[in-house]
């Protein structure tokens, strides 16, 4: 939700001084005590200070400060300058001419209420010229206070939009893409808000091309319309923002926050989750609902397949009491099917909605938080439930089974001997059925990694030989396939898979062959053809006696391609 006020209509020019300069970069050095003295770059400034400020953060070229300062001669100690003497602050706008160059590049090393001399040399001061009260190559000192300032943000680079910071907002933000703010009142207001964190307050001076242009716009009876080409100032303040995430990475699993949960965790795959919800279709039809008027709430295991697969991937980055919007797209919904609910069907091909709350999650320790027996009592507990999947088609879940299986026991950890004999052939099996989940699914270049692993820890795995030989098969290298069947039948002559493998290797050279003897028959026919009309160019030009028409292309094509006859 935004906050703004009426819009102040000015009709004034664009003003140059709203264009941001690059600032020099500050020496980065440990800071000043108070009391000491140091000198900032190579030009001669020296600042020593005098009172610590607060915080730690300072201003930057383009930020309008406000300041108290003394400005006094060095050689006699003569103020010639003061805004104490009516304590009246300035306010100027960092790197903008507006004040001494060498205070500009001390004020930019300041925090808020900090108290600091400056000593500046002629070329950072007045110069050669002086000013009133200061002789020409007069070495000077500024005491200065700075009292605060407004961060000002040149939001398109083209001085169409300039925000002043009046209040800063908290560490969370800005907006994201997909995030829903709302705030509509220009195109202006848009662009502003995606710079802007939870909390802060600015003010926008917006250019006519960013707000209502040459045709102005007539608001309602609250506001008054705006003139055309009108500058507008709007103070606008970020109340709220629900962050929109994007699930899957696809777009099709949107998870907007409406409430936002406990601290930093969120439940993982493999969590046990307990959670309330309600269920509708997008014009608002209420399908199901769990966990209201006395109902027990729905506990599941996430990435078990136990709900549609678009609330299992949402639910596993919720917090604990986090309320959460999830927009889920047929294909992680329930497809092309109806399907029969407790209040109501969902009809094929449905956009879903489901209104979460997390109640409760229990997260699936990590490997690392497990002892070496839980590790690999893990481990061979997920290899076993890859196998049950692997038997029922579900090749993609299956993979996952046994990657995870390897994480429990691939940690760096030192095993004892007993472990390592089990550990070793745990692993090699998990990615030999990995490998073997990868060419169900086509994905050969995994299967072939996969492989890969197993022959660097045993190079005579006769099964990993055969399928990383059906995944080179698969990818068309076949010179690397029969490399790997032959090995394979060195250490297992008789293996009839292998062996039947051999034969259909054979049948794909052959074919390939052909084909490719097809291409260079066409090839060599053209070049053939080529030949043929460079050749009887260059007997005209034999008979006419003028060789100039023969250019340098002709000949080399002649040279080339003299070996095939007409």
């Amino acid at each position: 939700m935004v906050e703004f006020s009426k819009a102040n209509i000015k009709d004034f020019a664009e003003d140059g001084d709203d264009e941001e300069e690059p600032g020099e970069e500050v020496e980065s050095a440990p800071p000043l005590k108070v009391g000491q003295e140091r000198e900032i770059g190579s030009k001669g400034l020296r600042k020593k200070l005098l009172k610590r400020g607060v915080n730690w953060e300072s201003p930057q070229f383009g930020d309008e400060v406000t300041f108290h300062y003394v400005g006094t001669l060095c050689e006699d100690g003569s103020i010639f300058a003061s805004t104490r003497t009516t304590n009246e602050p300035v306010t100027f706008k960092l790197g903008h001419d507006n004040i001494v160059k060498g205070l500009d590049h001390g004020i930019v090393t300041m925090r808020k209420g900090e108290i600091a001399s400056f000593m500046l040399h002629p070329e950072l001061a007045y110069g050669v010229s002086g000013t009133t009260g200061v002789p020409s190559n007069s070495i000077v000192q500024f005491e200065v206070e700075l009292l605060s300032w407004i961060t000002v943000v040149d939001i398109c680079k083209d001085g169409g939009i300039i925000k002043k910071i009046l209040e800063t907002g908290e560490q969370i933000g800005p907006p994201g893409e997909l995030d829903e703010v709302c705030g509509h009142f220009c195109p202006a207001l848009t662009k502003a808000l995606k710079t802007m964190k939870r909390g802060e307050r600015a003010n926008l001076i917006v250019q006519p091309k960013y707000a209502f242009g040459q045709k102005g716009n007539k608001l309602n009876n609250e506001l008054p319309a705006i003139p055309p080409d009108s500058v507008l100032s709007i103070f606008v303040k970020l109340l709220s923002m629900k962050p929109v995430i994007d699930v899957t990475g696809d777009l099709k699993v949107k998870k907007k926050v409406l409430k936002e949960g406990e601290g930093t965790v969120t439940a993982n795959e493999g969590a046990t989750v307990t959670i309330r919800y309600t269920a509708m279709l997008e014009d608002g039809t209420v399908f199901e609902r769990k966990g209201f008027d006395d109902e027990q709430p729905l506990q599941f295991i996430t990435d078990e397949e136990q709900v549609v697969a678009g609330l299992d991937r949402a639910v596993s980055t919720m917090k604990k009491n986090e309320c959460a919007l999830i927009t889920i797209s047929p294909e992680y919904g329930v497809g092309s099917t109806e399907v029969k609910m407790d209040l109501s069907s969902v009809q094929p091909s449905s956009t879903i909605l489901y209104e979460v709350e997390m109640l409760d999650f229990i997260r699936e320790k990590a490997p690392w938080e497990l002892s070496t027996p839980e590790r690999i009592e893990a481990a061979v507990r997920r290899k076993e439930e890859g196998n049950q999947l692997f038997k029922i088609g579900k090749y993609q879940r299956a993979a996952k089974k046994y990657e995870k299986a390897v994480d429990y026991v691939s940690q760096d950890v030192p095993y004892t001997d007993d472990d390592e004999k089990i550990v070793k052939p745990l692993m090699l099996s998990c990615w030999s059925n990995g490998a073997a989940c990868c060419l169900k699914l086509n994905n050969f270049r995994e299967a072939i990694d996969l492989c890969s692993k197993i022959l660097n820890a045993e190079s005579c795995n006769v099964k990993a030989l055969y399928r990383r030989a059906q995944a080179y098969m698969g990818v068309a290298e076949l010179l690397l396939a029969e490399l790997d069947i032959k090995k394979a039948l060195e250490v297992d002559p008789q293996n009839r898979e292998v062996w039947l493998m051999q034969k259909n290797l054979k049948q794909l050279q052959a074919q390939n062959n052909k084909q490719d003897a097809k291409l260079y028959r066409a090839m060599f026919s053209s070049k053939s053809e080529d030949a043929c009309i460079a050749e009887k160019r260059l007997k005209t030009a034999k008979d006419d006696k003028d060789t100039s028409m023969l250019d340098e292309s002709t000949a080399a094509m002649i040279l080339e391609t003299k070996k095939y006859s007409c």
